[in-house]
């Protein structure tokens, strides 16, 4: 068994090797360049088609050749309500091997700490909102993000177990819905929030009168931004906590219809939305429960309309609308 005790005495600095899996995505790229910003200076990334995360022994190899001391695990098969609920063998193969391989190599090349990304999504449907970490398991999953959830459910396990057999250093942090640069804008298989942004940026420079919001519009979220969310994840890789699994929050929330108009609003759109019911909308609400987050010390920096503001600059500067 590995000593990890002495191991942990060694904590994070701007000169650790932090291997961001992930970074060209919107979480992986926020902390990327939040660390950037903060001036650590043995960032690890690699794309996709040089390491292969499916692959055990190529992520060990890995590993040890770049003797990594830390990890932040962002990448991750993900998507809308669409993707989720039509690629659900997809969903549920590649995020359990991805994560397993991250998990275990952090373990037997004895990193010093680990943050593991979830989603609020791992909650029963039915459970009580605010979503406290101890609902976790308590009720059926929603339907449509079943194979997504199930598989985030098994990494949190994982990083659970390690913990308590090898004494670990790896967190969990559940985040509520995020926006913010390099987000995914496929009107298909993204999120609603970055949908909606295009959605009515395309309807603006057509000069359509209206653009169409899936479901009944009710659906309540609550929304942070990327780069609060990045924080959040270095703050708590120097941490030694008691709790494995930790949501992270804004208690930002609102309905679609909302978001709607705020979009709108930002964009200076005149139109009118249209609302296409057939379509699938998911949980009512997701918002998540920060009290332990919060125990720690750990408080949101950004404004939610500043995130936005940000947010809507990056999709127009990168025309990402095209």
């Amino acid at each position: 068994m590995i000593n990890f005790k002495s191991v942990l005495k060694l904590m994070l600095n701007k000169k650790s090797k932090i291997f961001i899996t992930g970074h060209k995505g919107l979480v992986g790229s926020a902390i990327y360049k939040y660390l950037k910003h903060k001036n650590y200076k043995n960032l690890i990334i690699i794309d996709k088609k040089k390491l292969n995360l499916l692959n055990q022994a190529d992520v060990n190899k890995f590993f040890k050749k770049k003797k990594i001391e830390y990890v932040i695990n962002c990448a991750a098969k993900v998507g809308g309500i669409i993707a989720n609920n039509t690629k659900k063998a997809e969903f549920i193969y590649d995020n359990l091997m991805i994560q397993t391989n991250v998990i275990h190599s952090s373990y037997k090349n004895r990193i010093k700490g680990l943050i593991f990304l979830g989603s609020s999504c791992i909650y029963p449907k039915n459970s009580k909102i605010p979503f406290k970490e101890k609902y976790l398991l308590e009720g059926k999953l929603e339907p449509t993000n079943e194979s997504y959830a199930v598989a985030k459910i098994a990494g949190i396990k994982l990083c659970e177990s390690y913990n308590f057999q090898y004494n670990t250093n790896f967190k969990c942090l559940m985040p509520c819905t995020l926006f913010g640069p390099n987000d995914n804008y496929d009107l298909i298989n993204s999120h609603f929030f970055s949908a909606l942004i295009k959605k009515i940026y395309l309807a603006k420079i057509k000069n359509e009168k209206s653009f169409v919001i899936w479901g009944t519009g009710k659906t309540k979220r609550e929304l942070m931004y990327s780069y609060d969310f990045a924080e959040a994840c270095i703050f708590f890789l120097k941490k030694k906590t008691k709790h494995t699994l930790i949501n992270i929050g804004s208690n930002y929330e609102k309905t679609v219809i909302d978001y709607a108009k705020i979009i709108s609003k930002k964009l200076d759109y005149k139109g009118k939305y249209v609302l296409d019911k057939s379509k699938p909308e998911g949980m009512k609400r997701k918002n998540v429960d920060i009290s332990i987050a919060k125990s720690y010390g750990w408080t949101l920096k950004t404004n939610f309309m500043q995130g936005l503001d940000e947010t809507i600059n990056d999709f127009i500067i990168k025309k990402l609308f095209l």
